[in-house]
């Protein structure tokens, strides 16, 4: 459950100067952190379903690409409404700045997530973005209690710091608390739990969520539950950075697909690094 979004990745080839241009490359690509782990889990051989929300007269291209990676597809066209996009400026090293239009995406509600759709799946993934905007927020809420009440297991990933902290992270935090994994980057576990360091972090979130799994870029991945901490470093890349949009997400795929296996913690790391790594190399999410 999560975002739809048609991304446009920009680099310049040399700092942005205010009032005028510089050149720059400028690929336009799928996206979006929900849409990102279904394709990421539908890629992996995981029976997937995507609920959205997309606009009624420009989503064909994202479809297209969900289609073609074997996502099965819930998403509600919504008229007068855009598809939602992001526009990123990546840096030389491949890291990014973004700025957001959610769009189609706030117009989810708890109707397009029924309990039928949760009792046909044994998982539910939900990207925090879900949760903050009102409407949406209540969909995610209700999502969470529904697959609880039925058995299934839950995952949330934060998202990002920014967006987070404007709707406050106590309150952010006390809505997740039900769910069995919790997939942080580092800056997002040290906001949720008010440390400084990520030992400590780690440490308070552990006694509230049963599993927290840290991402930490160059320096790998942690796994914390209740019977200690398992870290994995990050693996050698096949090529130069190119761009780290959905880094994240391709980790949480490649990570609850090794989960829902039962695979163990230091495998689920792993798992979730090597499909970080192979996106990291190309340009998009997808």
């Amino acid at each position: 459950m999560g975002d739809v979004n048609l991304d446009v990745l920009v680099r310049p080839r040399r700092p942005i100067e205010h009032g005028t241009d510089v050149p720059a490359e400028i690929r336009q690509r799928p996206g979006g952190a929900g849409a990102n782990v279904a394709v990421g889990l539908a890629r992996l051989g995981m029976s997937t379903t995507l609920v959205g929300c997309v606009g009624a007269s420009d989503a064909s291209a994202v479809i297209e690409a969900l289609h073609a990676a074997g996502v099965q597809l819930s998403l509600r066209s919504v008229g007068q409404a855009r598809t939602g996009a992001i526009v990123a400026i990546v840096g030389a090293d491949g890291e990014r700045s973004m700025a957001s239009d959610r769009g189609a995406n706030c117009a989810l509600r708890e109707s397009d997530i029924g309990e039928e759709l949760i009792a046909g799946h044994r998982h539910l993934h939900v990207s925090g973005y879900s949760f903050f905007d009102r409407g949406t927020g209540s969909a995610a809420r209700t999502a969470i209690g529904r697959a609880r009440a039925l058995g299934r297991t839950v995952s949330v990933d934060p998202a990002s710091v920014a967006p987070m902290r404007a709707y406050g992270v106590a309150k952010f935090r006390a809505e997740i608390t039900p769910v069995d994994l919790l997939l942080p980057n580092s800056d997002e576990a040290m906001l949720l739990s008010g440390s400084t360091e990520i030992e400590a972090a780690v440490s308070d979130l552990v006694r509230t969520f049963p599993v927290v799994v840290v991402t930490r870029g160059a320096s790998g991945a942690l796994w914390a539950d209740r019977g200690g901490v398992h870290q994995r470093p990050a693996p050698v890349l096949a090529g130069p950075v190119v761009d780290t949009t959905g880094a994240g997400d391709a980790f949480t795929a490649g990570l609850l697909a090794a989960w829902l296996a039962g695979r163990a913690p230091t495998d689920c790391l792993d798992a979730g690094q090597r499909r970080a790594a192979e996106v990291v190399t190309r340009w998009g999410a997808q």
